[in-house]
C-alpha cells in the first residue's frame, strides 16, 4: 500500500509541476501589446493621400499610407497584395503597425504627427464641450472677440505668383499645400521638386520660400 501511495504522490507532484510550467510559459509568451499606442491611421491617411486607400498616382508610393514598394515588401505586405493600393484598409494598417514597431512614427515624417490617439481626440472634444459653458461671456464681449478670430482664421493656401508657384506663409505645411493645390504625387513630389529650397527635412519650411507646384 505504501508503494501504491508513493506512486500516486509522484504522479500528483509531476502533474502539478507540468501545469505550473504551462501556466508560466503562457504568462511569458502571452499576446504582445499593440505597438500603435492608439495611432489614428485614418488621420495619417487623410494627410498622406486625402484618405484614399486605393490611390496610385504613379509617384512610387501607394495606398492610403503611401507605402513604397520596398517598405511594403519588407514588412510583409505581399501576403496581402502586390502593392499597398491593391490591399484593403485593414491590411494596410496591419503592415503600418509593423513599420511602426520597426521604424517608429517617423516613417511618416510629415503626416505621422497627425496620427494622435483617436480616444485622446474624443476626450479632447468632450473637454472642449464641457469647458464651453464656463467660458461663456456677455454678448458684448463675445462680439468683440469675433473679429480677431475671423482675422486669425487660416485661409486655404493659394498660389502667389501664377498657377505654377506658391509662396510659403506662416503655419503652412507641405502636405496642406499639396492637397490645396492638387499637386500630383502629394507632398513627397512637392518636396522633391523643391528640395533645393526646402532642404532634406520636408517638415521644415519657412515663410517667404517660393515653391514650384508643377
Amino acid at each position: 500500500m505504501a508503494t501504491e501511495y508513493s506512486a500516486r504522490s509522484r504522479r500528483t507532484a509531476l502533474g502539478t509541476v507540468l501545469v505550473g510550467a504551462a501556466v508560466g510559459a503562457a504568462t511569458l509568451v502571452g499576446p504582445a501589446a499593440p505597438a500603435s499606442a492608439g495611432v489614428n491611421w485614418d488621420a495619417v491617411a487623410r494627410c498622406e493621400s486625402g484618405g484614399n486607400w486605393k490611390i496610385n498616382t504613379g509617384n512610387g508610393y501607394y495606398g492610403g499610407l503611401q507605402f513604397s514598394r520596398a517598405t511594403w515588401n519588407g514588412y510583409g505586405g505581399q501576403r496581402y497584395a502586390a502593392r499597398a493600393d491593391l490591399a484593403s484598409r485593414s491590411e494596410q494598417i496591419a503592415v503600418a503597425e509593423k513599420v511602426l514597431r520597426g521604424q517608429g512614427i517617423g516613417a511618416w515624417p510629415v503626416c505621422g504627427k497627425k496620427g494622435g490617439s483617436a480616444s485622446a481626440a474624443t476626450r479632447s472634444e468632450r473637454a472642449t464641450t464641457k469647458a464651453a459653458p464656463r467660458k461663456a461671456a456677455p454678448k458684448r464681449a463675445a462680439a468683440t472677440k469675433a473679429a480677431p478670430e475671423r482675422a486669425t482664421t487660416k485661409a486655404a493656401p493659394r498660389p502667389s505668383s501664377g498657377a505654377g508657384e506658391y509662396v510659403v506663409r506662416r503655419g503652412d505645411t507641405l502636405s496642406e499645400i499639396a492637397v490645396a493645390q492638387r499637386v500630383d504625387g502629394g507632398w513627397r513630389a512637392l518636396h522633391e521638386r523643391n528640395r533645393a529650397v526646402v532642404g532634406d527635412d520636408p517638415g521644415l519650411i519657412f515663410p517667404g520660400q517660393l515653391l514650384r507646384l508643377r
